[in-house]
């Protein structure tokens, strides 16, 4: 049997490019929305019950329609790669424009920081979440609970812009590939030296925050898939990501505050 998917779509792709035909258009957004469900069930395994996987839905489905859009089928691109950086986008901006995190979780998760900070100093090792717990007053759960919901804060903080840029990309670093000529050696020389001081951030991690780190963003692990390989739990994998995060973010605003 003749495999005829890859001429409708090209078909498809013709109708709503010459014409923004609007059956076309529906269609390519149903052969596309597993993108769309893929990064949501990816981004929604690290964000608190509370937050909808409908609303992350919805956040994705703009990406996917804006991907459409603007997409040049004359580009030597797949569209599967483009509008895989849209959706994602898509969702970490509207996630960081609602600000889910109450400054309840905000406050408890800095006081955890300071804690464990202290505990490290005195103990000169790292904290057990118990022994955090122990030294504020409050049970084991609500501190891997805080330290699970703030995961993932940190992450869109780490990533967002400078909220004065003049770029229209309003995706998180990473997430868009602009269309833009080379830029300035200025600009090269500032993204090296951030690079530099982040691997060397990265450096002075201990063994478990590195090994996480790097499952994490370079293999694409999920937390729990992490928790698996280390025989650790996925609150334990998501407290040793926060305090790997919270330790690179102070690098980097060391780093421009000099």
């Amino acid at each position: 049997m003749t495999n005829n998917s890859a001429p409708q779509e090209e078909i498809l792709w013709e109708q709503w490019h010459n014409e923004r035909d609007v059956e076309a258009g529906d269609e390519l957004v149903k052969r596309y929305m597993h993108l769309v469900m893929y990064h949501v069930q990816r981004i929604a395994a690290h964000l608190p019950q509370s937050v909808s996987k409908e609303d992350i839905r919805s956040l994705g489905l703009i990406g996917l329609y804006d991907a459409l859009e603007k997409f040049d089928v004359t580009r030597d691109l797949k569209f599967d790669t483009y509008a895989s950086f849209r959706v994602r986008g898509a969702i970490m901006d509207g996630l960081r424009k609602e600000d889910w995190l109450p400054r309840s979780i905000r406050d408890k998760s800095k006081r955890i920081e300071q804690a464990a900070d202290q505990l490290e100093q005195q103990l000169q090792r790292e904290a057990t979440s118990k022994e955090v717990a122990d030294r504020l007053g409050v049970s084991e759960q609500e501190v891997d609970s805080v330290m699970k919901d703030t995961v993932f804060a940190n992450l869109l903080s780490i990533e967002e812009k400078p909220k004065d840029t003049k770029d229209e990309h309003k995706e998180g670093i990473g997430y868009s590939l602009p269309d833009q000529n080379t830029p300035t050696p200025h600009d090269q020389l500032v993204k090296e030296e951030n690079y530099q001081d982040l691997a060397q951030g990265i450096q002075q991690l201990n063994e478990k925050e590195q090994l996480v780190v790097s499952l994490f963003y370079q293999e694409e692990l999920t937390l729990t898939e992490i928790g698996h390989v280390m025989s650790l739990t996925t609150s334990r994998i998501s407290q040793i990501h926060a305090r790997a995060l919270f330790k690179l973010r102070n690098v980097l605003k060391d780093t421009i505050s000099m």
